[in-house]
């Protein structure tokens, strides 16, 4: 490259801190009425013990959203728009959500079209060419709405979100320190991540906000735009790799419960992180874990894309799915016999 590296990152630093400032005072100024419209309220499913608001996702994505567009004009490209409306789509689906829940297939049906128009727009392939082309935007549909539904599903402990997506949108705002890379998907990663950083004290074991799905879900869009772009450079590996640890537990425990003959659509307690905090491990131990993690598996992301060759990739995506599994396995076994606290 021929920009000296703090030339690259004068743009993202900017984004990333506007966002993270008008993230949290987004969130002071709504706090009070979502303390009065939208409390989350614990029951037999939930980590947290008391009546505590949710919605703190309205601040994150309106504060990318809106460093987005001060950084480049999002109406001139088709494809920062579509996404852009998708994910307020989807943002507006989770906050229905949040109040009165939605049947689950008209749930799925909404994301599918959010997902299927990002899909379209992006042009992107990262399947062998004699692949026809609608078999594998059909994949990467099925792909995007079990990312944007993971996401989810895994935003069920205090932190964890921001333990796993802030490694893997920095990963992605400082890429062009080893590729270049288009100003919107960096632009676009540093906001997200500082806007989760403003959203992150207020997320602080024991929380005093939740993200909600108003939240959990357009991040989830987002950040899955990002690693499909990502993956459409011919970084595949490092595209899995940087999400890994959210898609192993997630889906294994979606085909454990299938197996189990469960209703899969409903709330419950089996994740690998929900279960380590009933088999003792505290808040802050599983989000350390996580967050660790993360940056092991970015450390890993970037030796694939320093040395691409398949060795490379190979060993790399190897390690990563040991390193998750010996996670995973953590979680699963006790850690101390006295009851623990946990929160959200």
């Amino acid at each position: 490259m021929d920009e000296h590296p703090a030339l690259l990152l004068m743009g993202p630093a900017a984004a990333l801190v506007g966002a993270a400032f008008l993230s949290a005072l987004l969130i002071l100024l709504l706090k009070p009425l979502l303390i009065r419209y939208a409390l989350a309220r614990p029951n037999a499913r939930s980590s947290h013990k008391i009546p505590t608001p949710q919605g703190g996702g309205i601040a994150v994505l309106g504060a990318s959203l809106l460093m987005s567009i001060l950084f480049f004009r999002i109406g001139e490209s088709t494809q920062l728009l579509v996404l852009g409306t998708a994910a307020l789509g989807l943002a507006f689906v989770g906050a229905v959500d949040d109040i009165r829940p939605l049947p689950p297939l008209l749930r799925l049906l909404l994301q599918t079209i959010a997902v299927t128009a990002v899909i379209l727009v992006s042009g992107v392939r990262i399947l062998p060419n004699w692949v026809p082309l609608q078999a594998e935007q059909t994949f990467l549909v099925l792909g995007g709405v079990w990312f944007v539904n993971l996401v989810n599903f895994m935003d069920g402990l205090d932190w964890i979100t921001v333990a796993e997506m802030v490694p893997i949108t920095a990963f992605i705002a400082l890429l062009p320190l080893l590729v270049p890379l288009p100003t919107s998907w960096t632009i676009m990663a540093a906001v997200v991540c500082g806007a989760l950083l403003g959203f992150a004290p207020f997320n602080r074991p024991v929380a005093r906000l939740f993200l909600g799905d108003v939240g959990s879900l357009p991040i989830g869009l987002l950040v899955g735009w990002m690693l499909l772009e990502l993956a459409g450079t011919g970084a595949l590996v490092a595209a899995i790799l940087l999400p890994l640890y959210y898609l192993m537990d997630a889906t294994i425990t979606l085909f454990r419960r299938l197996a189990k003959g469960e209703r899969v659509w409903e709330a419950h307690r089996s994740h690998f992180y929900q279960r380590a905090t009933d088999n003792g491990f505290s808040v802050m131990s599983v989000v350390a874990h996580v967050f660790v993690l993360n940056l092991a598996l970015a450390a890993l992301a970037a030796v694939t894309l320093v040395w691409p060759s398949s060795v490379v990739q190979g060993a790399a995506l190897l390690a990563g799915f040991g390193l998750v599994g010996l996670v995973l396995r953590r979680f699963s076994h006790s850690r101390m016999t006295a009851p623990v606290e946990v929160s959200r």
